[in-house]
């Protein structure tokens, strides 16, 4: 039987071996914390506490200020210290709260509101919204929003993103193995938002102990099923996952709930069930660090706001001195130049590496191979679009598709020219996406 994905894809060395046997490890921090208030796509939160306050763990610090927006909350106990602009992974300056972690951890006292059988589909929607949950595997979207589709009744499909296809990334896979309770009890509870829907856990096929697991969980559960796909990169981005385990299409200009379908993360997931079964706000996450600078990598539990800096001490430090630190996956994640910055909701990785390969390639002009175009996932002529952003050809770049490129890499990775043909691409996609919110 033919194996469960979609066309195009490519098969990069992985890395996970560094990480993905070591069991999740807490790390507690120490000194200042620091909290953006734009941890997600939407309007910034607004804070609601000032310099001098006392906060404790789990405590609200800021308030979201539009229905696409969510709170932020407090990971430790301590004093606001200020609130002022601080750097994030992007480089860009984030207005955030800053608060001296006093080391005690005082909490708030987390319960659930009420029973979990007595809960209405309204109640769960607004325990979602006031955790602060957003998309964790690297978009920021807050759940709350994405929990609500115009017409709920025509949702088949909520999908739990279990792939993992980026290389290094393995907190997923350490989730699956140590906490597959709480991933399937997510799904239950955002299934019972979609009275018709069917829950499907989409495990890549090289995580077959995962697929045990989750199998042996679900084989009495008539509404969640186990899907294995096949093992290629970008299996786990979510037109993709969407097409590989439903058959359905979406495009650049729909939402996965226009195909009747709710695709979320693992850890968001986690996090849904963590807020409405035990009453805990969104401020930790799983986060591998990774790459063959880092003397123990391993995957770690963070809570949000502190440094990565803390994470790479915790991690043994460096053997070598890194040529390229990568915020998040090798494919599509952020170059870094500061480990002061801090986690967020949508950190995933910290990957630290001796040898700057990209740096060291040195592009040629197109050799009209067709490579890029077999790998692309999107499905347009990539070598053609990063000529059209090059000369800024806005209407030939939107006639043939350009927005329709969802920034993954493939073409990149597999020119034989070393084109960075992604970057030109995503460039010129950031250019119109401006103009277009103008």
């Amino acid at each position: 039987m033919a194996k469960l994905t979609f066309v195009g894809g490519i098969h990069p060395y992985d890395g996970k071996e560094l990480s993905k046997d070591k069991p999740i490890m807490e790390v507690l921090p120490k000194g200042d914390m620091v909290y953006p208030v734009s941890q997600h796509i939407g309007a910034p939160a607004k804070p609601i506490v000032k310099k001098g306050d006392r906060v404790l763990v789990g405590q609200k610090i800021a308030e979201s200020t539009a229905f696409v927006s969510a709170p932020i909350h407090c990971s430790v106990s301590g004093t606001v210290k200020a609130i002022e602009p601080r750097r994030v992974v992007t480089g860009e300056m984030v207005n955030s709260i800053v608060v001296e972690n006093d080391e005690l951890y005082e909490d708030v006292g987390f319960y659930p509101e009420v029973p979990l059988e007595k809960l209405t589909k309204a109640e769960i929607v607004d325990i979602i919204k006031e955790a602060g949950i957003v998309g964790m595997g690297g978009a920021g979207f807050p759940t709350h929003v994405k929990l609500s589709p115009k017409e709920p009744e025509k949702i088949d499909y909520v999908i739990a993103n279990c792939a993992e296809c980026e290389p290094y990334l393995t907190s997923d896979y350490r989730r699956l193995i140590e906490e597959p309770e709480k991933l399937i009890g997510g799904l239950k509870l955002i299934l019972k938002l979609f009275d018709r829907a069917v829950g499907i856990l989409a495990v890549e096929d090289n995580k077959p102990d995962c697929i045990r697991i989750l199998k042996a969980l679900t084989q009495n559960e008539k509404r969640i099923v186990v899907k294995a796909l096949k093992t290629k990169y970008p299996q786990g981005a979510e037109r993709q996952i969407v097409y590989a385990t439903t058959g359905r299409k979406i495009n650049s200009s729909m939402l996965p709930a226009d195909v009747g379908c709710i695709v979320n993360n693992v850890d968001t997931m986690v996090a849904v069930y963590r807020a409405v079964a035990e009453g805990v706000p969104s401020m930790e996450r799983i986060v591998t660090v990774t790459g063959d600078c880092i003397r123990r990598p391993r995957n770690y539990r963070v809570r949000t706001g502190t440094s990565y800096r803390q994470l790479v001490e915790e991690a043994g430090g460096f053997m070598k001195e890194p040529e390229k630190i990568i915020c998040g996956g090798p494919m599509m994640g952020y170059s870094m130049f500061d480990l002061d910055a801090v986690v967020t909701k949508t950190s995933t990785a910290l990957l630290a590496f001796s040898q700057d390969e990209v740096s060291m390639l040195k592009p040629g002009p197109c050799i009209n191979c067709g490579r890029c175009v077999e790998v692309c996932p999107g499905r347009v002529v990539p070598s053609r679009l990063a000529d059209a952003a090059e000369r800024f050809d806005e209407a030939f770049f939107l006639k043939y598709d350009g927005m329709e490129c969802c920034e993954c890499g493939c073409c990149s990775f597999i020119c034989p020219a070393k084109r960075p043909l992604t970057q030109e691409i995503k460039s010129m996609r950031k250019i119109l996406l401006a103009k277009k919110k103008k």
